[in-house]
């Protein structure tokens, strides 16, 4: 049976060297704690690559036991005013820090979500008190970070994981689970999960809510995904111009329950590898994010991916 603490919690590396997929990150990282000092760091990338985990696994490593009493984590899309760089941020950078270390650590995690404003409060504090509080910030867009607090941080780029590292923590998370899973299974993962290890892992664990034994079959439905191959099938209904890709269309959508963003997304994804002209893939992708577009701003779904349908039908002809 599945333990109360979820398998995401639960298998979160605890040490720098259990980190998957960004070997010259951690090499680099784990010299400047060697060092016992670090800069302050801005870690940029993807959703679920172990951002946040490399920040956490840098704290424990750095001040063992006393890990807690030295390192404060905010998410700054949900605190993101200037109120809270001044008063929380600002009161735990001015106290003592606890050990021989010298120093405390605060993540501030999904920092491009800060105000302006709070991001200018945040570099007066990061130059005040360098020597006695180090800062790690986390974003998905280092756009978004403005260039005085990125001067004054090492930066670290991490991107999406490879799927040979994810499967080999999946398998390391099954067997430890005592739980069965096909190469077919491994394969779906990470097609669903896109380098997002945190997404993989929970698709692990709510495909095995489905049954110990977990087969291709399980990922598609646990995630609500269509099948690569019927998303080709589809296309492929589409260009051939035949009136029953509109029957597809509402299996996919009323019988499968998939949202329209998530279709042409799957088609975004398949349309690439398909054996068709050039010309074609790059028309059908134009219609994809035109579709994409108006069903973003509001638009009737059904009404947009018939119209896509139809775009496609021509496309064909």
């Amino acid at each position: 049976m599945i333990e109360e603490v979820i398998w995401q919690e639960k298998y979160r590396p605890q040490r720098l060297d259990d980190v998957i997929g960004h070997n010259e990150i951690i090499k680099r990282l784990k010299l400047s704690v060697g060092r016992k000092n670090i800069q302050h760091l801005l870690f940029s990338g993807p959703a679920g690559v172990g951002k946040t985990t490399c920040a956490i696994a840098i704290s424990k490593e750095m001040f063992g036991a006393e890990w807690r009493g030295n390192f404060k984590e905010l998410n700054a899309s949900d605190e993101r005013g200037i109120d809270v760089i001044r008063v929380q941020v600002k009161d735990f950078a001015m106290a003592r820090s606890l050990g021989k270390t010298g120093f405390k650590i605060i993540l501030l995690d999904e920092a491009d979500a800060l105000t302006n404003d709070a991001q200018n409060a945040l570099r007066r504090i990061m130059e005040r008190y360098s020597n006695v509080c180090k800062f790690i910030l986390s974003c998905n867009y280092q756009s978004k970070i403005i260039s005085p607090i990125q001067s004054r941080c090492a930066i670290y780029k991490f991107s999406r994981v490879p799927n040979s590292d994810m499967k080999k923590r999946l398998l390391e998370i099954c067997k430890l689970e005592n739980v069965s899973i096909t190469g077919e299974a491994l394969e779906a993962i990470c097609y669903v999960a896109e380098g997002d290890v945190r997404k993989a892992v929970n698709v692990l664990e709510t495909a095995y809510l489905m049954g110990n034994n977990i087969t291709l079959e399980s990922i598609y439905k646990s995630t609500g995904t269509a099948h690569p191959e019927v998303i080709i099938d589809f296309i492929k209904s589409c260009l051939m111009g035949e009136r029953s890709a509109f029957d597809f269309l509402d299996v996919l959508m009323y019988e499968k329950g998939l949202a329209a963003l998530d279709i042409l997304k799957g088609m975004f994804k398949e349309v690439m590898g398909m054996n068709i002209k050039d010309k074609q893939i790059v028309n059908i992708i134009d219609c994809i994010g035109e579709a994409d577009f108006r069903i973003s701003e509001g638009a009737n779904e059904a009404i947009q991916m018939k119209w896509l349908i139809a775009r496609i039908m021509n496309i064909g002809h």
